[in-house]
C-alpha cells in the first residue's frame, strides 16, 4: 500500500474516528437510566452526595468502537478487491485486521461479563490469555518471527540477535495480561483509567506518525487505524468520568482499552516501546505486588479514604494480625518500611498483634508524599506523572535506545 493510499483511508479513519466521539457523547447520557434500572450502578465513596452513578459505561464505547471498525474494514482494501480474481490480495493484512477485531471484541464481553458477574481475580489473568490465542496464532502464521536484537553491551555474550523461540509468545501473551490488568489496579479516582488511556493513546499515536517514513509503515498504519477511533470514544466517555463523575466505566473499559494497546503493539512490533509508556502501570503494579499475590490482606477496594468533612481523600490502609503475615510478607512489609515507600502502624488494638498499612498502590504513595488532597488534584497530579514519563518515554526511544542498538 503506497504513502499516498494510506493517507486517504488515514483520512476516512479519523473522519469516522470524530464520528465516533460524537455517537458516544450522545448516547453515554441517554442509557444512564439504563443501567441503573439493570442494577449496573454504584455510589461514589469520595463523595458527599451518595447519588447512583451507572457502571460499566465502557461496554457503550466499547460497542461504538467495534461498529466503527467493522464499517471501515473495506476501506484499506478496497483497492485490493479488483485484483482479488489475480490472487494479489493481502491476506495476510486482512486476517490480522480480524484477529485483531476479535481478540479486542472478547474482552469487551469478556470485560462486561466481569463488571456483571464480579469475577475473582484468577480469572482476570485467564481472560485476558484466551482473549490473546487468537492474536498469537494469527502473529504465529503471518510473521513467526522470535528474534530480538541483543543490545550492545550484552553481544560480547549473546551475539548481535537472539531467538527466544517459545519464550517470545509467552512474552506476549504477559504482555496481553499485563496491558488489560494494569490499567484496572491503577484506579480509584475519578478520570483515572480514562485519563491514563488517554495520553497512553495520544503518545503512541505520536509514535506512529513519526515512524510513518520509516521502513515499518504499513504496520504503524495499522495501529493508526486501531487507535483513532479507540481515541475518540475514549475522549467522549472521559467527558463524562472526568471529576465530578457522571458514570463509572468498568472493568470494561479497562479490559477494552488494555487488549487495544496489546493489539497494536504485538501486530505493529513495537512491544518494547510500548512498554515504555505503561512506566507508571509498571511501577503502581511493583508497588502492588505484595498484595496483588496476597502476601499482604488485600481489601476489595483500594482507593483513597474519603473525610467528607474537608472533602479531600487521603490514604486507606488495611489491618490484620501480624502474626498471621506469611514469611513473605514480612519480607515485603521490612522492604518497604525500610525504603520509607509506606506509612506503617504496629502493635495496635489490645492484644498488640495487629498491624495497620497503607493499600499499596501509586494513589496512596503519592497521598502519603503530598498529604490529603483534593480528589480532581490527585488525579491531575497522576496524570500529569503519565505524561512526563510519555515524554522520557520519547527522549530514552529516540535518543537513549541509539546508545545500545544504533
Amino acid at each position: 500500500m503506497e504513502l499516498g493510499d494510506s493517507g486517504l483511508t488515514l483520512a476516512i479513519n479519523a473522519a469516522m474516528s470524530a464520528a465516533g466521539f460524537l455517537v458516544c457523547f450522545n448516547i453515554i447520557p441517554k442509557f444512564k437510566d439504563m443501567f441503573i434500572k439493570a442494577n449496573l450502578f454504584g455510589v461514589d465513596m469520595s463523595k458527599r452526595t451518595k447519588s447512583k452513578i451507572p457502571e460499566s459505561m465502557g461496554v457503550i464505547c466499547g460497542a461504538v468502537y467495534l461498529i466503527i471498525m467493522f464499517l471501515f474494514i473495506p476501506v484499506p482494501f478496497y483497492k485490493h478487491l479488483a485484483d482479488n480474481r489475480k490472487g494479489n490480495f493481502p491476506y495476510h493484512e486482512y486476517i490480522e485486521y480480524l484477529a485483531a477485531l476479535l481478540s479486542v471484541c472478547c474482552m469487551i464481553f469478556l470485560g462486561f461479563a466481569d463488571d456483571v458477574l464480579n469475577l475473582k481475580w484468577r480469572h482476570k489473568l485467564l481472560l485476558p490469555t484466551m482473549a490473546s490465542l487468537p492474536l498469537l496464532t494469527v502473529y504465529f502464521v503471518n510473521f513467526n518471527s522470535t528474534t530480538i536484537i541483543v543490545p550492545k553491551p550484552f553481544r560480547a555474550l549473546f551475539g548481535f540477535d537472539l531467538d527466544l523461540g517459545v519464550l517470545y509468545y509467552v512474552y506476549m501473551g504477559m504482555l496481553a495480561v499485563f496491558c488489560t490488568n494494569a490499567i484496572n489496579i491503577l484506579s480509584g479516582v475519578n478520570g483515572l483509567e480514562v485519563g491514563q488511556s488517554w495520553i497512553i493513546c495520544v503518545s503512541v499515536l505520536l509514535h506512529n506518525f513519526i515512524e510513518l517514513t520509516g521502513p515499518q509503515h504499513q504496520a504503524h498504519v495499522f495501529s493508526i487505524y486501531f487507535l483513532m477511533p479507540f481515541l475518540g470514544v475514549c475522549s467522549a466517555l472521559l467527558c463524562y468520568n472526568w471529576y465530578p463523575s457522571r458514570v463509572f466505566v468498568g472493568d470494561t473499559f479497562c479490559y477494552f482499552a488494555g487488549m487495544t494497546f496489546a493489539v497494536v503493539a504485538i501486530l505493529a512490533h513495537f512491544s518494547k516501546t510500548m512498554m515504555l509508556f505503561f512506566v507508571p502501570q509498571v511501577l503502581n503494579f511493583l508497588y502492588s505486588v505484595p498484595q496483588l499475590f496476597r502476601l499482604v490482606p488485600c481489601p476489595r477496594h483500594r482507593l483513597p479514604s474519603y473525610d467528607p468533612e474537608t472533602d479531600k481523600v487521603g490514604m486507606s490502609y488495611t489491618k490484620f494480625k501480624t502474626s498471621q503475615l506469611k514469611p513473605l510478607g514480612k519480607v515485603c512489609i521490612f522492604i518497604f518500611k525500610t525504603l520509607r515507600v509506606i506509612d506503617i502502624k504496629e502493635c495496635i488494638g489490645e492484644n498488640g498483634d495487629v498491624t495497620e498499612v497503607n493499600n499499596f498502590t501509586l494513589n496512596n504513595f503519592i497521598l502519603k508524599l503530598c498529604g490529603p488532597l483534593h480528589e480532581r488534584t490527585l488525579v491531575i497530579i497522576l496524570l500529569s506523572l503519565q505524561a512526563i514519563f510519555s515524554v522520557v518515554a520519547f527522549v530514552i526511544r529516540y535518543q537513549v535506545a541509539r546508545l545500545f542498538y544504533g
